[in-house]
């Protein structure tokens, strides 16, 4: 990993625990949507890893939020010769990301699309490999019906925040990732949890 993906992660690493500290005690979506509430520094390299180890992957992140997780994910896309497509809703929040992307050597791996989860993933091409489902929790299952049918063979699904904050959302998608065919899947206690599914 090069010393410009290095300084921008570190740089996410020093906003996170500022901001972890600012926000104690508060709650508020319009607090908590201005902050960091990306996948931590425990799942970033787990991702990476698995993600490197594939053949030329598209990737597929639904949920970019400040771009952490996809720094994490173009990086192994630049190793393994694929390429990232980041689904986000809020514009500045893709814009800040995109921003860190340059910073960080990646921008040409990832392209970057703002808009409704759902709707942006209808208009993708088949052929995923590698997704990161992290979005509000509402919409897994959403994304997952989306999705599914747009993977190919041994493809590998992700799926944060399974274990805390948990809920009755994660627990519908661990029972729909876990029913669809020619699919295994685990529960593993890596940062907020992650569901790890592999198609067949």
């Amino acid at each position: 990993m090069d010393h410009k993906v290095t300084a921008v992660l570190d740089a996410y690493h020093t906003r996170m625990q500022r901001e972890r500290k600012e926000r104690e005690g508060k709650s508020s979506s319009d607090f908590l949507d201005k902050h960091m509430l990306s996948v931590g520094p425990d799942t970033g390299p787990f991702i990476n890893l698995i993600a490197r180890s594939m053949d030329a992957p598209h990737i597929l992140e639904i949920g970019t939020s400040f771009g952490y997780s996809g720094i994490w994910l173009a990086e192994a896309a630049r190793a393994a010769g694929g390429r990232v497509t980041t689904l986000e809703l809020d514009a500045a929040k893709s814009a800040h990301a995109k921003k860190m992307a340059e910073k960080a050597g990646l921008a040409n791996y990832i392209e970057f699309q703002v808009g409704d989860a759902v709707e942006l993933i209808g208009a993708l091409s088949t052929g995923v490999d590698f997704v990161l489902l992290d979005l509000w929790k509402d919409m897994y299952v959403p994304c997952l019906e989306a999705f599914f049918p747009k993977l190919n063979p041994g493809a590998i699904i992700v799926a944060d925040n399974m274990i805390y904050p948990g809920g009755e959302s994660v627990e519908r998608y661990g029972k729909a990732v876990r029913a669809k065919p020619g699919v295994n899947s685990v529960l593993l206690p890596v940062g907020t949890g992650l569901e790890i599914s592999r198609l067949a």
